[in-house]
């Protein structure tokens, strides 16, 4: 009998062990998991960023025009990228939820890959259009990386996982664009080829290495009805917090268009800065935003919470567009990148909020979302940026100012932070997006599917 009651709690102790060691596994599986998507979108915006400084004299010399003048024709290959993403990302989004994340991340890798060989073989200007289209199609990295992170998140994990995307972003244009300065003294289409050569080895790497996140019991048959670029915005309207919170969104990206569109035309016509000296600054963008994301934001979401990280970052965001539009010198674009990106702790604060809102298996239709009310203001934002640029750089305007689309999105800015606080004062989270103390118990309750 002692005999038997020895083995029996030998069993006990055995099973518990065994629970504890899978405990541990389950979490070190998770921080595993988001080493891959770092590295995975890290080499994915290294291939985008190599081609920015490139792109201005690209275009320029297919079409034969001024650099000022060539701002209006770049808006349209992102219109191009955009409103071709609008209509996929959707779809996208919801393959990855009946289907997983890893294969249709792999497949969109792939396609940026062919895309960056059209372009770099691209003789006309709609050659390049043509290539943007391509890319539109396959363009879903960030939403499936990013439903990705919200299927092995928890509450307390989530908005610094969803910095690690911001993080990868920020390396990527550390190494992306000056590696591409570099390259164009061997021509402009050297990085394009270099490009295509990363995205080509990302997925490579990922075919290897990178575990499925969204285990089949978590998957949900695929609706053509939710899968409509229209329709997913409805998506957004479940809550009044996610509906309002989304028109925050939708005005951030609008005025960052801003920047992301403009900012190589612009400093190559106002300062005469060389693709080296581009590539150098969007670096240093990179670097800024690393730090924001990856360093501060841990610091700060947890002291501050994310609704007063939301309206600090905007705010700073806002005060850095200012600074931009009336800088004199191009030091003074180094100089004011600093309040700027310190803007970024908005970003995984807004996230980890809306996506406090959504169950586990709608996170994927949720990004897709996302990136449908992104992909609308890169439909909507170059043409109105850049052109405005182009026009108030004229012989046609009242008065020269370069800076006007600073302006603009600052007042953008200002009024995303109105509407997030509206949104905000009265609404709380459905599935725990405020922030906390790490629980172990809880995280390792999420596995990764290998």
């Amino acid at each position: 009998m002692l005999n038997g009651l020895f083995l029996c709690c030998k069993f006990l102790a055995g099973n518990e062990n065994l629970t504890i060691l899978q405990s541990i596994r389950m979490v070190n599986s998770r921080k595993a998991a988001v080493g891959f998507i770092f590295i995975t979108l890290l080499i994915d915006v290294m291939g985008w960023g190599l081609i920015i400084p490139v792109m201005p004299k690209l275009v320029s010399q297919l079409k034969g025009i001024p650099i000022n003048e060539a701002s209006s024709y770049g808006a349209w290959l992102l219109f191009a990228y955009a409103i071709t993403q609008f209509v996929c990302a959707p779809l996208i989004g919801n393959l990855s939820d009946k289907y997983g994340r890893r294969p249709v991340l792999l497949s969109s890798l792939t396609g940026f890959g062919i895309d960056y060989i059209f372009m770099a073989m691209a003789p006309t200007y709609g050659w390049l259009f043509a290539g943007r289209i391509i890319a539109g199609f396959t363009g879903a990295s960030f939403t499936t990386g990013a439903a990705y992170i919200a299927d092995i998140s928890t509450a307390e994990t989530r908005a610094k996982n969803f910095g690690m995307i911001g993080a990868a972003f920020g390396l990527g244009f550390i190494i992306g664009p000056a590696l591409g300065g570099l390259l164009a003294g061997w021509g402009v289409r050297a990085p394009f080829y270099a490009a295509a050569a990363l995205c080509l080895l990302n997925a490579l790497y990922g075919y290897f290495v990178l575990p499925e996140s969204l285990g089949k019991e978590h998957r949900r048959s695929f609706e053509w009805k939710r899968a409509n670029p229209f329709g997913s915005l409805q998506f957004l309207r479940k809550t009044p917090a996610i509906g309002g919170l989304a028109v925050c969104y939708f005005l951030i990206y609008l005025a960052a268009m801003a920047v992301q569109g403009n900012w190589n035309y612009f400093t190559i016509y106002r300062f005469d800065w060389t693709e080296k000296l581009v590539g150098i600054s969007l670096a240093v963008v990179g670097l800024l935003v690393g730090v924001v994301q990856a360093g501060l934001t841990r610091v700060v979401n947890p002291k501050l919470g994310n609704e007063k990280s939301i309206y600090l970052g905007l705010f700073l965001y806002a005060l850095g567009l200012v600074l931009f539009a009336f800088a004199t010198e191009g030091w003074m674009m180094f100089l004011f990148l600093i309040p700027y990106c310190l803007g970024g702790i908005a970003g995984p604060a807004l996230q980890s909020t809306m996506a406090g809102h959504v169950p586990r298996n709608e996170q994927g239709e949720l990004q897709g979302s996302l990136t449908s009310l992104m992909s609308l203001t890169t439909i909507i934002g170059p043409l109105v940026m850049n052109n405005l640029f182009y026009y108030f750089t004229s012989s046609k305007a009242p008065v020269h100012f370069p800076g006007v689309s600073f302006l603009l999105a600052a007042i953008l800015m200002l009024a995303s932070l109105w509407v997030a606080w509206l949104s905000l004062r009265k609404e709380k989270p459905a599935f725990g997006a405020t922030g906390g103390n790490n629980n172990e118990e809880q995280e390792a309750r999420t596995t990764i599917i290998h």
